[in-house]
């Protein structure tokens, strides 16, 4: 990565630590841990307010937070290098790797439907008791035998975390069955890519620096508070949810970020080609709404937008509606999100890379509004 020192507008980067410290100080949140790049370089790296504002914990840089479904990309991404080896392509029938999934209704299910959320899967959790939310077999065994609930290609019906736990047991088996998948993500992206900090589970050696899951904003909305907490207990170091059970920090979620800026390589390390990134970050599911915020459009009055979905990867898009990326930003920008507290996104025109792990969650809804906020003030930095 660039070491040159990007000149940034300091002015603008003090309102955007103003305005988390306004957020923080009203119990929007407790927290944040925030980056700002430009071409690679670091420019920003704040800890703002607290990690754990019951115990008074202040936030660090090297905090470990749960990524929720930031995760999704993590997954996407090892989906994504089996395409480039030639093992699968987009249009693989997933029943051809996993033929108990190619029953009720699900054999046209494809690759590409569950990296764009249009399979017509379940949006809401697995059918297995709590306990097994974490044990990808059996997650997938219930998954497997679970109807559609739309026509594949149809809708674009966003998937919390079983699509995610399909793709996963795809790149499993097509790994000969030899590894966990957290071990498949771990050597094959994590460890080549120097992010040292980030797991799929709780590594013992990153518990200390954890970052508790609290809901802070305890408005009913899409996900329940106390699933999002039971997060808390759930995550240890076998657990496998990859759609959401990912942890990490601020710098490894750059590094993340980073190679995805620079087409798959970082550091010399290429773990995807340019051409599949440039693919997975366009647009996939055309002028279609997400499903996923019906209840906001009636909770918040939002009106009616793309869901601007690439293969797993949110997309800013054209167009005045609520998003997390910032209404500045320009359409390509793509990023993640996660359960009202995390956020990546790259902007490849401004060469801008955006972090913000936060702690204390908000209701969705909320939150597209505050990381939309805080978005549009760091790319009024760049001046």
């Amino acid at each position: 990565m660039a070491t040159e020192t990007p000149t940034l507008d300091r002015k603008a980067l003090d309102r955007l630590v103003q305005s988390i410290e306004r957020d923080i100080a009203r119990e929007l949140y407790d927290g944040a841990v925030v980056l700002l790049a430009h071409r690679g370089t670091v420019a920003f790296h704040e800890a703002i307010g607290f990690a754990e504002r019951a115990s008074g914990r202040r936030a660090r840089k090297d905090d470990v937070f749960c990524l929720f479904s930031v995760t999704k990309t993590l997954t996407a991404a090892t989906v994504l290098a089996r395409i480039d080896r030639g093992e699968i392509t987009l249009t693989t029938p997933v029943g051809e790797i996993i033929p108990e999934f190619a029953v009720r209704g699900k054999q046209r299910v494809t690759i590409a439907n569950l990296l764009s959320h249009t399979g017509g899967m379940s949006s809401g959790f697995p059918a297995v008791p709590p306990e097994q939310i974490g044990d990808l077999a059996a997650v997938v065994a219930a998954v497997c035998e679970h109807p559609l609930e739309a026509r594949p290609g149809s809708r674009v019906r966003y998937s919390p975390l079983t699509a995610h736990a399909v793709l996963a047991e795809i790149v499993r088996r097509l790994d000969g069955g030899r590894r966990p998948y957290r071990q498949i993500l771990a050597e094959d992206f994590l460890r080549p890519l120097g992010m040292k900090d980030t797991a799929l589970g709780m590594r013992p050696d990153l518990a200390t620096r954890r970052v508790p899951v609290v809901v802070r904003d305890r408005t009913k909305g899409l996900f329940d508070a106390a699933v999002l907490e039971g997060f808390n207990e759930l995550l240890q170091e076998s657990t496998e949810i990859p759609g959401g059970g990912a942890v990490s920090t601020v710098s490894d979620v750059f590094r993340w970020a980073e190679m995805l800026r620079r087409g798959g390589e970082l550091d010399g390390v290429r773990v995807l080609s340019p051409a599949i990134v440039d693919l997975a970050t366009t647009n996939q599911t055309g002028t279609m709404g997400n499903d996923l915020f019906d209840y906001a459009r009636e909770m918040y009055g939002w009106g009616d937008f793309p869901a601007y979905l690439g293969l797993s990867f949110f997309l800013r898009g054209e167009g005045t509606f609520p998003t997390w990326f910032g209404l500045t930003a320009s359409p390509r920008t793509f990023g993640g999100i996660g359960a009202g507290s995390t956020l990546f996104w790259v902007d490849p025109a401004r060469e801008l890379t955006f972090v913000c792990l936060t702690a204390g969650l908000l209701e969705e809804g909320r939150s597209a509004e505050r990381f939309g906020r805080l978005s549009d003030l760091a790319i009024a930095a760049l001046g």
